[in-house]
């Protein structure tokens, strides 16, 4: 039941998988409505009075990040009919902790929600490989193969990285000012992001089932 609500299956034939392009669309949509809206919340209150009921510009870009990531999880849900797990995960702790900073009016909540998520999946990655499970294929939906030792070996290199991740959000969001927040949070997160991912494409191709056999 489980896989009809999220994930389904890779080896699935009838998986339907988004497009790359969409794919990032979908991701990087609401990041750029969150900065867009942090940097013009003034004028969109004055355009749209009712958004002046939810405070000033940080919280304007919380409330239409919140709506952004929800309109993105269904969009994703109506497109392929299952939601990736950290996507899903991610848009959960969006909607409490902006709900939280709506609620108090403090921007804390939603500066700590990279943390937390990619505190979460750090643990979650490197707890499942202290009990000898590689879970990254789980959590990104992962569309190769890997042997073994191939998992093992990306599922720490990534488990780490998110930790790191984590650290240097919360540096950000404590030294620098709310808009420096923001903006690293959306051009520089994710330049660091597909960096680290392209560093991991020479372990990806040396432990590659594809074209090996089983």
């Amino acid at each position: 039941m489980t896989d009809k609500i999220f994930e389904r299956d890779p080896s699935d034939p009838k998986r339907k998988e988004l497009s790359p392009v969409l794919k990032l669309a979908l991701e990087l949509g609401p990041l750029l409505i969150f900065f867009f809206a942090n940097a013009r919340g003034e004028w969109l209150a004055a355009q749209f009075p009712a958004l002046s009921a939810l405070g000033g510009p940080i919280f304007i870009a919380t409330g239409l990040f919140m709506a952004a990531t929800a309109i993105s999880l269904v969009a994703s849900w109506l497109l392929v009919r299952s939601l990736p797990i950290m996507p899903l995960v991610s848009g959960i702790v969006v909607f409490v902790f902006g709900a939280l900073t709506l609620f108090l009016q403090n921007d804390t909540f939603i500066k700590m929600k990279p943390t937390i998520v990619n505190a979460l999946f750090g643990a979650m990655l490197l707890g499942g490989l202290a009990f000898g499970k590689s879970l990254l294929g789980h959590v990104f939906d992962s569309a190769f193969r890997l042997d073994a030792e191939g998992w093992r070996k990306l599922t720490l290199r990534w488990g780490l990285f998110f930790f790191f991740l984590a650290v240097v959000n919360e540096v950000v969001w404590r030294s620098f000012s709310t808009d420096t927040w923001v903006a690293f949070k959306v051009w520089g997160i994710m330049p660091i992001t597909i960096l680290f991912t392209m560093s991991q494409m020479p372990l990806i191709m040396r432990h590659s089932l594809e074209g090996k056999g089983e």
